[in-house]
């Protein structure tokens, strides 16, 4: 083998530029992107260290998704792909949407309840009224619309779908959920024991792909449950806690039995009460047909 050949062997396999150099050069576009903003602005991009409010992480959102979305199309254009392609295609899209959402919205009540039975969580009143608690529900719904599409494309989009094609499904999944368990450490209020349940969230996600076939269920799941945690419940959310929300509620009691400052998703009880989401979750996806993968039909 020539020099020549042996350089193309490096960078191109059977199915085109090898994963690994796709993914780095999707990280580098991206990294461009973000470099070029902070220098145009001469801010850091990030969160506030205390309450966040609906507008400033709207903004950001908005501008990430495009990013990203964007990213992907080109990536897309190398690939001979559609930007669509990677996990935003499938059949059902709407009602995957909708499904999760139902389902994000119930596993996280579900988790809210099971904390105030065990005397975990106490609610303190309505913080909102009438029209105002009307336009921060608004809000916040689309914001979390835009979180929702933003980390999902970003983490199970073109980058699960081409880890996918290097290491495999699930080897992938897991590099990408520790990623994103890595990406909430600088949260204010975070805790160890909360980025481990966001590591959860980030197999959760992938499991809902791959019974799926598309990324619209865990971005409904995905938007549902933050918009719980946020503005419903007014818990807080990977350690952060948003203004405008519509309960007042105070952990109490055992800080790894009701999260502490990290939220409900650092609780012990996570992980049983959430299997027990998902399993109903699958009874009733199974029923309206929203489960493509065979494999995943258990009841």
């Amino acid at each position: 083998m020539g020099a020549k050949a042996r350089l193309h062997w490096v960078f191109v396999g059977s199915r085109g530029i090898r994963a690994g150099w796709s993914v780095l050069i999707f990280l580098a576009i991206l990294s461009a992107i973000g470099a070029a903003v902070h220098f145009a602005t001469r801010t850091k991009v990030g969160l506030p260290p205390t309450v966040v409010p609906p507008r400033y992480l709207l903004v950001r959102e908005i501008a990430s998704f495009a990013a990203i979305f964007g990213v992907t199309a080109i990536m897309g254009r190398i690939e001979g792909q559609r930007a669509w392609s990677y996990g935003l295609v499938g059949p059902r899209p709407a009602a995957n949407f909708v499904a999760g959402w139902l389902g994000g919205l119930f596993c996280l009540s579900l988790m809210v309840g099971v904390l105030y039975a065990g005397g975990y969580i106490a609610f303190d009143g309505f913080a909102l009224h009438g029209t105002q608690a009307v336009g921060y529900g608004l809000v916040w719904l689309l914001v979390f619309l835009f979180v929702g599409l933003g980390e999902e494309t970003f983490f199970r989009g073109y980058l699960q779908s081409t880890l996918a094609r290097g290491i495999g499904f699930w080897p992938g999944a897991l590099v990408l959920s520790l990623s994103f368990g890595a990406a909430h450490l600088g949260n204010g209020g975070e805790t160890p024991a909360g980025i481990a349940g966001v590591v959860v969230f980030g197999l959760v996600f992938c499991l809902l792909l791959w019974i799926s076939g598309s990324l619209w269920l865990g971005i409904g799941f995905h938007c549902a449950w933050d918009w719980a945690q946020s503005y419903l419940y007014g818990t807080p959310d990977s350690g952060m806690i948003m203004s405008g929300h519509l309960f007042m509620t105070n952990a109490k009691g055992s800080i790894p039995m009701s999260g502490g400052s990290a939220g409900p998703e650092a609780s012990v009880l996570l992980i049983p009460v959430l299997l027990v989401g998902l399993l109903i979750m699958v009874v009733v996806l199974r029923r309206f047909g929203l489960i493509t993968r065979k494999e995943a039909v258990l009841f």
